[in-house]
């Protein structure tokens, strides 16, 4: 194909004024170039090249959405104090979500009319060997359980997309993000960013080749948008947290609902994924009252 002209099914969509509407949810344990949490931490001169870094990845997935016919593309800014993306640097196409609390924290802004969701710098769940692994909150989670199967960020959160009806075509961190995720999210491109040979250490792709194949690999997810299709886990929900600390179960199991399981594992109701997200969001703040 020549090049500069747009893709087939990007010149369809254009012909037939089809808009395209993209979410993006940025994490910043899977950018390449980041291994230690001094990196993901304000306050260091590390923390601000990663989010720099973060910024850029993020830039190439936008890049990848306009090359793929993308139309309004939002992005939430998901890790930490979810103040970390550059709004200076930002490509000028993406809208910026940023700050906290805010509803559905990980996921704030999704809704039912978005056509896709790209997850960019994640990383495996709490428990995994990965760099970085966790579930939302390393210091609370040892295990986020649904229906009794351990999720990560990308299952729990894809999970609400799927409940809106809206694909993940996207993940992007390292190898073990990537095959933790493959099962869930099929359809889905995995972009591995880096290899993890630790918590802490990874061999990381050249920081140009990195964007690339998120730009790259955005595109050509979103190439097949049609035939994605959602993560769903069927209701009801058996939502189950199994802490790493006994006295955070303890302050757990003063919320009315709860029902303690034995030492670290409470579980609580929910009627929705919302809920599972609520739920999660209440017992990691909860768990500064122990720091």
């Amino acid at each position: 194909m020549a090049a500069g002209r747009p893709l087939p099914g990007v010149a369809r969509r254009l012909a037939n004024g089809e808009h395209m509407k993209l979410y993006i949810c940025a994490d910043i344990e899977g950018v390449a170039g980041v291994v230690k949490s001094e990196q993901c931490s304000p306050g260091n001169t590390e923390y601000e090249r990663a989010r720099r870094l973060m910024t850029e990845e993020v830039n190439a997935a936008v890049e990848g959405g306009l090359a793929a016919g993308a139309n309004e593309i939002v992005v939430n800014d998901a890790h930490g104090p979810m103040t970390n993306l550059l709004p200076e640097l930002l490509h000028p196409a993406a809208e910026l979500i940023l700050g906290k609390p805010k509803p559905l924290n990980m996921f704030a802004g999704l809704t039912k009319d978005f056509d896709a969701v790209l997850c960019i710098g994640h990383h495996a769940a709490a428990g995994g060997f990965g760099v970085l692994a966790h579930t939302t909150n390393g210091f609370a989670f040892r295990a986020v359980r649904i229906n009794g199967r351990a999720l990560g960020e990308p299952g729990i959160y894809g999970a609400y997309a799927g409940s809106l009806g809206v694909p993940v075509a996207l993940i992007s961190g390292d190898d073990r993000c990537a095959n933790e995720n493959r099962e869930l999210f099929p359809q889905a491109e995995m972009v591995v960013v880096k290899s993890a040979l630790g918590s802490n250490a990874a061999r990381n792709l050249p920081l140009q080749s990195a964007r690339q194949v998120i730009r790259e690999g955005t595109t050509r997810a979103l190439e097949r948008l049609g035939s994605l299709k959602p993560f769903i886990i069927e209701s009801p929900f058996e939502l189950e947290f199994e802490l790493n600390h006994g006295a955070l179960a303890d302050l757990a199991e003063a919320l009315p609902p709860a029902r303690r399981i034995d030492a670290r594992r409470v579980q609580l109701p929910a009627a929705s994924l919302a809920d599972v997200i609520g739920w999660m969001n209440a017992i990691s703040a909860m768990s500064a009252f122990l720091r």
